[in-house]
């Protein structure tokens, strides 16, 4: 049986990692052991992050509504219950959206929301 030799694709695999850890800092973008778990790390990170991105952004579109709807006397959740109950259905995205660029229509939709909770509570007392 002859013999391998495996330098072309040893060298490939190092190289592929090397690029992959361009622009890191010191040994971490020069030496391919250190760069090689630098490069899983950093895809660990990726990961983890691509989720946690989703929740931020959830985050921050609440905080921008909140801020929005106390601005005209309603909490948070009293808002979005009031949208529920007047069968509007706008995701947050676009709520915050609105709330910082178009204040006239977030406007509209909390005394939609506003109605909807009065005729709620007028419901319940009778």
């Amino acid at each position: 049986m002859s013999r391998v030799k495996r330098s072309v694709v040893s060298r490939a695999r190092r190289k592929k990692v090397l690029k992959q850890a361009k622009g890191y800092y010191g040994a971490r973008s020069r030496t391919f052991k250190v760069a090689k778990q630098a490069v899983i790390k950093a895809g660990q990170y990726a990961y983890r992050d691509r989720r946690q991105r989703k929740r931020q952004f959830r985050q921050l579109w609440i905080v921008r509504i909140n801020a929005a709807a106390h601005e005209h006397g309603l909490s948070y959740s009293r808002f979005i219950a009031g949208l529920k109950k007047a069968a509007i259905e706008v995701d947050r995205k676009v709520l915050a959206d609105l709330a910082v660029h178009e204040k006239e229509t977030f406007a509209v939709l909390v005394e939609a929301a506003k109605t909807a909770l009065a005729s709620e509570d007028t419901a319940q007392a009778a």
